[in-house]
């Protein structure tokens, strides 16, 4: 029993660190797997998920335009207003 609960259940360092390897890499099925029961038992990894995913969107849009010091500026508050409402 002590082996299948090691292998279905992620630390919370294992679980951020399938978080951040999502949106680089694809993750195995297992991973996957793994990534979401520790989500439905941890609510800080939830919110941190989704955390990392509203940084990433903005990431990649400011990569992908040429934004000026105001655009960034404003979008740098819209990220910390997300972050603090999804709180």
């Amino acid at each position: 029993m002590k082996k299948i609960m090691h292998i279905l259940f992620l630390s919370c360092l294992k679980a951020t660190e399938l978080i951040e390897k999502k949106f680089h890499f694809k993750l195995t099925i297992k991973e996957k797997l793994q990534l979401k029961l520790h989500k439905m038992m941890c609510e800080a990894c939830t919110k941190y998920d989704k955390q990392s995913s509203l940084l990433e969107k903005g990431i990649s849009k400011t990569l992908k335009n040429n934004y000026t010091d105001i655009e960034l500026d404003n979008l740098k508050l819209m990220i910390h207003k997300k972050i603090e409402q999804s709180k």
